[in-house]
């Protein structure tokens, strides 16, 4: 079955004196819409609406687009990431500041935009960090499975975080489900895919025109969500 997914054209605007790409994508959708990644400002937008409306939408949220574009750009490079106070890291594909504190009773607190953290020493940093990010990774996935498994009409199944470095999920005979914990990093869409496939292989545990079919069922887009976790594997693979 060929692909739905509307291609995206190239545009630029200026904010505030500076001049920003963005990338626009055309659909069925009533309103439009603007979401910041990696990539840079996307926006999506009803088939018919006006280039004039669209652009006028992102003069309306200039600040918040050059905030979340700055965020973005400082981030650290891949396979340089040092946890310090102020390093911003990506959590369901936004911006997120780490804040490194001595006080409070939690090691660990999730705030808009900001992780707080109460490492015991320097050296514990790093470890802390991660655990905070499996718990939002478990309850974040639990969520995602207990939404899309009704639609399949199974039962939630069991989960499990993996740490595995090449692969995001995986589905055992006894319809035992792991996900790995990184996928924290990616925008939800990306992890609905994952979870959709994994979930699809309670149905056909195989990767058959059957089986995709059941992923398509659950995920019509996912063609284009599988190209994008692949650009964000390349993102998060120091982390």
């Amino acid at each position: 079955m060929p692909s739905t997914t509307p291609p995206e054209t190239s545009h630029r605007i200026a904010i505030g004196g500076a001049d920003v790409s963005y990338q626009l994508r055309r659909s069925q959708r009533r309103t439009i819409g603007l979401s910041i990644d990696h990539r840079g400002l996307r926006v999506g937008a009803p088939t018919r609406a006006r280039i004039g409306d669209i652009e006028k939408l992102i003069h309306q949220h200039g600040d918040w687009v050059l905030d979340k574009l700055a965020a973005w750009r400082d981030r650290p490079a891949p396979g340089k990431l040092e946890i310090t106070d102020g390093t911003i890291i990506p959590l369901l594909g936004e911006p997120l500041t780490i804040a490194l504190t001595s006080v409070g009773r939690s090691r660990w607190q999730f705030g808009p935009g900001t992780l707080y953290l109460h490492p015991v020493n320097a050296g514990a940093t790093k470890a802390l960090l991660e655990k905070a990010l499996r718990e939002k990774a478990r309850a974040v996935f639990a969520e995602r499975l207990q939404i899309h498994a009704p639609r399949l009409g199974v039962a939630t199944p069991p989960l499990r975080l993996s740490s595995a470095r090449t692969r995001w999920g995986s589905c055992n005979h006894r319809g035992d489900i792991a996900l790995n914990w990184r996928l924290v990093f990616m925008p939800l869409p990306v992890i609905d895919y994952v979870v959709c496939h994994e979930l699809a292989h309670l149905k056909e545990m195989n990767h058959s025109p059957r089986f995709w079919s059941v992923v398509e069922q659950l995920c019509p887009d996912w063609k284009a969500r599988r190209l994008e976790l692949r650009q964000q594997a390349k993102l998060v693979a120091s982390y």
